[in-house]
């Protein structure tokens, strides 16, 4: 009797807090395909130029670094890194266009701001 009652206060529970689930926008026909497409081609695009990041955080190292040598260092460092992330993310994007998602890199592409560290946000659905 005792499992008998949990179990309805579990569904109970579950009916009534569904209704506080609701999606937070409206997908429609257009949003899915400009999303799917901007996620193909900067899927595409960040494979392809994955390897931009390795000298782009070198300039950028070098310009914040009063030492020109431990600057290059560390650009190339945090360009090994990058250049992983941005080819990543561009695998998942393109593995995963079909979701109605946005791209993950942050810029999108790597020529958009070339003074702007990168960054990789998962799974945004709405900016």
């Amino acid at each position: 009797m005792r499992i008998i009652k949990q179990l309805v206060v579990g569904v109970l529970l579950c009916f009534i807090f569904s209704s506080q689930i609701q999606a937070m926008e409206e997908i429609s026909n257009r949003v899915y395909v400009n999303r799917a497409s901007t996620k193909i081609v900067s899927g595409i695009a960040n494979i392809a130029t994955g390897w931009m990041e390795l000298p782009k955080n070198i300039n950028l190292w070098s310009q914040r670094d009063s030492n020109a040598v431990i600057g290059a260092a560390e650009g190339l460092l945090w360009g090994v890194f990058h250049t992983a992330g941005r080819t990543g993310a561009g695998v998942l994007d393109f593995a995963t266009f079909w979701l109605p998602t946005y791209p993950t890199p942050e810029p999108l592409f790597v020529w958009d701001d070339f003074s702007q560290d990168s960054d990789y946000i998962g799974w945004r659905t709405a900016r």
